[in-house]
């Protein structure tokens, strides 16, 4: 247990919360602590019923059973792979522009999901994240299932197939994609590769605020403590 917690502490803060929510929403689910209904993006009940939580419960939940566990999983795996690379990466010392980022992409695909009627959305901000990273770091050979190699650029689309295989779907990778590279061209492509303007910049309430909040917090793990007590009762 202690291993598990020294390695969830290890998780860079923005990472670790994410990682943590998106684990303990569909628990909560799983255990029927609260009814799951109450955790899909559903238009109507957003825009007419005021449940205004839903745009946030629906990128945490995801319906795991018997069926859907193992993609589950996988992108739960990608999440802390890709996500953690990004924070001690590109965005290393930058917290505050990682945590715009995400905010971005998710009120994007929150957006996108209202007009398309998409009712969870934790695959496509995932995607979005894993096509940033792989976009900023184009040229890295990876390594994926079967031991094939090829440029990080192609990541997001390999996934995107593999994902159609075990889950039977392309929208909710192809919308994370799409949202990821409107997100790289308008903050990094466009404006200096093509020498445009700059639309995006981080506000200013989270350069002062959040950061200072997320840095002094680092070491609280209490989401995952409560997590891991439910599991081992």
């Amino acid at each position: 247990m202690s291993d598990i917690g020294d390695w969830f502490r290890s998780i860079p803060a923005i990472t670790r919360y994410w990682f943590a929510a998106t684990v303990a929403v569909p628990l909560v689910g799983k255990l029927g602590l609260i009814s799951p209904a109450y955790f899909f993006l559903w238009p109507e009940a957003f825009l007419y019923r005021f449940q205004i939580w839903r745009p946030i419960t629906a990128t945490f939940y995801f319906p795991v059973g018997p069926g859907t566990g193992f993609l589950y999983l996988v992108n739960l795996y990608f999440l802390y792979q890709y996500s953690t690379r990004l924070e001690t990466g590109a965005f290393d010392g930058r917290p505050a522009d990682y945590l715009f980022m995400l905010l971005f992409n998710w009120i994007c695909i929150v957006i996108t999901g209202l007009a398309m009627d998409m009712q969870l959305l934790m695959i496509p901000l995932i995607m979005s994240v894993l096509y940033v990273w792989a976009q900023l770091n184009r040229d890295m050979i990876v390594s994926f299932w079967f031991g094939t190699r090829f440029k990080a650029c192609y990541l997001p689309w390999v996934i995107l197939g593999f994902n159609y295989i075990i889950g039977g779907s392309v929208i909710n990778e192809l919308i994370g994609n799409l949202v990821g590279h409107l997100y790289f061209f308008l903050m990094f492509r466009y404006p200096m590769d093509l020498g445009g303007r700059n639309f995006l910049s981080t506000p200013q309430f989270l350069l002062y605020q959040n950061p200072s909040w997320i840095l002094r917090n680092q070491h609280l793990a209490m989401p995952f403590d409560l997590m891991t007590k439910l599991l081992y009762v």
